[in-house]
């Protein structure tokens, strides 16, 4: 927690929940920077309920298999700080599987031990503000096809050997959260959870076994895994949620038909009684408004999920943006995000 304001904590207890406040300057001094589950909601180091509450910072899924660099516009400290003004507490960073494993032809440039060296240093950054870490396989693909998009499901060629690898390298950082794939979608449950054939010609990996090739390397970090439906479908996850601990759910709501408010409750909002859950994307491709923004805010906070919009990126509605510019000016759909962080 940083010293940039203060955050809304949430302490879940049976079907009440009660909204805490604290003094930012005293967190800042008190709060290990650490995060874990305990029953349905998260606590920091010091046993404090608390909800991540941030930003997406895209481009460090594709600059480097696109090999022209690592990182999509500037990550130094100022803009870190920038994001931090914002009173975020934490920052989803999407990664690729080829250049964090240096595979697949990817200039070496912007691969292996100088992409892995250049996210952590980033991380460092994120740290040093009091922000959480979000690391998450965006771009995968199997066999020597190169990472240059999203698949359905991640690949069993390479995304097991990812996170052994990820999480081997941060098991001694409890502030940084390992969510296992982006957007899982049309595949069945069952090959969801445990891996099968993706429909696409590969054979994918489940969520289950991702999940025990992180705890295999002594790893306790935080696990987030999303569900179907480009992760917005937790419908099934109440009823046989993954084996293990220190889980939390992940859904992507976006302004699309079949993902309005009315869908909600059945999708994901009921999970959030007994597990907790962060909606790590969301907004409007195509009404740049910010109506929506603002209510999957209000929908995430009556029902204690964390939440992190899409995206610090300056890129314009269609993305979609919260900013407008590296400074963070607010887009019309960031404001509602922005103002809503600031009263926490």
């Amino acid at each position: 927690m940083g010293s940039l304001g203060a955050r809304l904590l949430l302490l879940v207890l049976g079907p009440a929940l009660v909204a805490l406040t604290v003094n930012p300057s005293t967190a800042a001094a008190a709060t290990p920077l650490s995060i874990s589950v305990a029953g349905n909601h998260l606590v920091n180091g010091d046993g404090t309920a608390i909800r991540l509450l941030g930003v997406n910072r895209s481009g460090t899924e594709y600059a480097c298999i696109q090999g022209w660099g690592i990182f999509d516009g500037p990550n130094d400290a100022a803009s870190v700080a920038a994001m931090a003004a914002w009173h975020i507490n934490a920052v989803r960073i999407p990664l690729n599987e080829d250049c964090w494993l240096n595979i697949n032809g990817v200039n070496p440039a912007y691969a292996g031990a100088t992409y892995q060296s250049a996210i952590h240093a980033y991380i460092n950054l994120l740290h040093q503000r009091g922000l959480y870490a979000i690391l998450e396989l965006h771009w995968n693909a199997p066999g020597t096809s190169q990472a240059t998009g999203q698949q359905v499901m991640p690949d069993a060629d390479h995304s097991p050997a990812f996170w052994t690898s990820v999480a081997t390298f941060f098991k001694a950082d409890p502030a940084v959260l390992f969510e296992l794939y982006n957007e899982p979608h049309d595949v069945s449950w069952d090959v969801w959870r445990n891996g099968g054939p993706s429909g696409d010609g590969f054979q994918a990996v489940g969520m289950q076994q991702l999940y025990e090739a992180v705890r295999s390397t002594g790893a306790d970090n935080l696990v987030v895994i999303g569900g179907l439906r480009y992760a917005f479908d937790l419908s099934m996850v109440g009823a046989a949620p993954i084996a293990g601990y220190n889980i939390l759910y992940a859904t992507h709501p976006y302004d699309q038909a079949d993902k309005q408010a009315a869908a909600w409750d059945g999708s994901w909002g009921y999970l959030t009684a007994r597990a907790p859950v962060v909606v790590t994307e969301f907004g409007s491709t195509t009404n740049c408004a910010g109506k929506y923004n603002s209510d999957v805010i209000t929908y995430a906070d009556t029902h204690g999920a964390s939440w992190v919009g899409w995206a610090w990126f300056p890129q314009g509605c269609a993305f979609p943006s919260l900013i407008a510019d590296w400074q963070g000016t607010p887009t019309t759909a960031g404001a509602p995000v922005r103002t809503a962080l600031m009263t926490y």
